[in-house]
């Protein structure tokens, strides 16, 4: 089978850091060809440099596509060779209509007047390709995420894509909208369309790919061959963190003491929609020392109980008490839930979690000012010295705690995330989705500062869209749907079976 694409000797330097060493990369016409590594591999660059987002003179080697060597300016010469990217971040326009964003920047108009007619027949005919049975006139804010992702590559076969290439695809999709969409990949590859998919979901990989070619800190491991054969996944990970893990969980001896958080009959109605309610007369305990799981499909309401017990950060006619240590607390606010020892580690870091265009410095003390101020004046020192103390103790890896948090990988803005309400001092932390998006390597550590934090007297709650996470590193699990909790396990009994058992039987209720 002819390549499709070479990248060869790829090299590319920003300010202090060698981004990627003489990287190569072969893509065989109508694969799917996977690319795995660590956060800050060099995965993203390499991409960025495929799709012209970094030009050609600013990195050395070269890209040959379809067996000539092509220079790209800027994104427009990609696409006009059919190389469509969809990043992680999708880019849609919420507000606009399905058809309006498939043409978007590409319309279908004569003399500047916009053919909706044509527009709409185009659109319907794309979406029924990705298996879309919405109206073209549908907003793209009123539609889930997973079928946002069918939009995009939608739009990507309107612009006669030939290599797709997917960031992440399934990062935020539930496990039946990532089946949807991993059979979607293999029917495209019938159709001769060729797509290279970066993803840390192994099992995904090892499912649809070819091809697998592992980074580790900016150079080519290994590329192995997946078609027809069965891929090691600890081969991969080895590849991938330079090292066996034996373990993807650390070992731990819990020591569990008295319950100390309790929410009790906790009722949250939609924030929109008052008559509508999303948390209904749940009842949590937590214990000193404990790792307490959520488990749920997406939309069961775990981010909505979580954020409304976080000084309610979400929904209306909230009702219900919550205990600390035996007492009554107040949570009626962000500031009074963090004063009562309550800290809230959202599920999109990038947006809610982090300035990502502030610096680590800036970043961390962000949830407890009152410990680098004197007088209410934040003194520069102290944010320093409370900045490098959680950089060397969560193993922050930077240039410095003057580094801007967007340019460091998924799992080190996670840590400094952590590290913002570590200073905080709380006594209950929630994990909304601690370890989405980053790599086994990082989600070990992870999961290393969760037991920590759990060994050192804290109660911890973990809210995972991962089955495997929370049973290998919780104490007991909760399972949530529509609203309910629906079961509860210790971890030593619970299995993945038992709690998709336990929705289903909610759902057949």
């Amino acid at each position: 089978m002819d390549a499709l694409l070479e990248m060869r000797g790829i090299t590319k330097t920003f300010p202090g850091v060698k981004a990627l060493q003489n990287v190569n990369l072969t893509v065989r016409r109508g694969e799917i060809h996977a690319i795995c590594g660590e956060n800050g591999a060099g995965k993203s660059t390499l991409m960025k440099i495929l799709s012209g987002v970094y030009p050609a003179g600013s990195y050395e080697g070269d890209v040959v596509f379809e067996g000539q060597v092509r220079q790209f300016s800027g994104i427009r010469d990609s696409e006009k060779l059919g190389i469509i990217i969809i990043h992680q971040e999708l880019a849609l326009a919420p507000q606009l209509s399905i058809a309006e964003n498939l043409f978007l920047g590409n319309e279908i108009a004569e003399k500047g007047v916009i053919d909706w007619y044509e527009t709409n027949r185009r659109a319907k005919a794309l979406m029924q390709k990705v298996g879309l049975k919405e109206s073209p006139a549908t907003l793209i804010t009123n539609i889930g995420v997973g079928k946002q992702q069918l939009v995009e590559i939608a739009k990507a076969l309107a612009k006669e894509v030939k290599l797709l290439i997917l960031d992440e695809p399934t990062a935020s999709l539930n496990e039946r909208d990532s089946q949807a969409l991993l059979e979607l990949l293999l029917e495209l590859k019938k159709q001769g369309i060729t797509a290279i998919m970066i993803s840390h979901k192994l099992n995904e990989i090892s499912r649809i790919a070819d091809q697998i070619t592992i980074l580790r800190d900016g150079t080519t491991v290994e590329t192995l061959e997946a078609k027809g054969t069965a891929i090691d996944e600890g081969r991969i990970i080895k590849g991938m963190v330079g090292r066996e893990m034996s373990d993807r969980y650390p070992k731990r001896t819990p020591s569990i003491g008295e319950t100390m958080f309790e929410v009790k009959d906790w009722v949250v109605h939609h924030e929109v929609h008052p008559d509508r309610q999303v948390v209904k007369n749940v009842n949590l305990h937590v214990r000193r020392g404990e790792v307490v799981g959520i488990a749920g499909l997406m939309g069961a309401g775990r981010t909505e109980f979580a954020m409304s017990v976080f000084g309610r950060a979400y929904g209306q006619k909230i009702s219900g008490e919550v205990r600390l240590e035996g007492r009554p607390i107040d949570v009626s606010s962000i500031p009074r839930a963090i004063d009562n020892g309550i800290a809230y580690v959202t599920e999109d870091r990038k947006h809610l979690g982090l300035i990502l265009n502030e610096d680590i410095r800036f970043n961390v003390p962000l949830a407890d000012l009152e410990k680098v101020s004197t007088n209410g004046v934040i003194d520069p020192y102290e944010e320093v010295t409370v900045a490098r103390k959680f950089r060397e103790r969560l193993n922050i890896r930077s240039s410095g705690v003057a580094q801007l948090t967007v340019n460091l990988s998924g799992g080190n803005q996670q840590k400094v995330v952590l590290s913002k309400w570590l200073n905080a001092d709380p006594k209950i932390l929630i994990l909304d989705e601690p370890t989405r998006g980053i790599d086994v390597g990082a989600k070990y550590e992870i999961y290393t500062i969760v037991h920590q934090l759990a060994d050192s007297g804290r109660g911890v709650i973990v809210i995972s869209s991962e089955m495997p996470e929370l049973l290998g590193i919780c104490d007991r699990i909760y399972v949530m749907n529509e609203g309910r909790f629906v079961g509860e396990f210790p971890a030593a009994e619970a299995t993945q079976e038992k709690i998709m058992a336990a929705i289903m039987r909610r759902e057949e209720a």
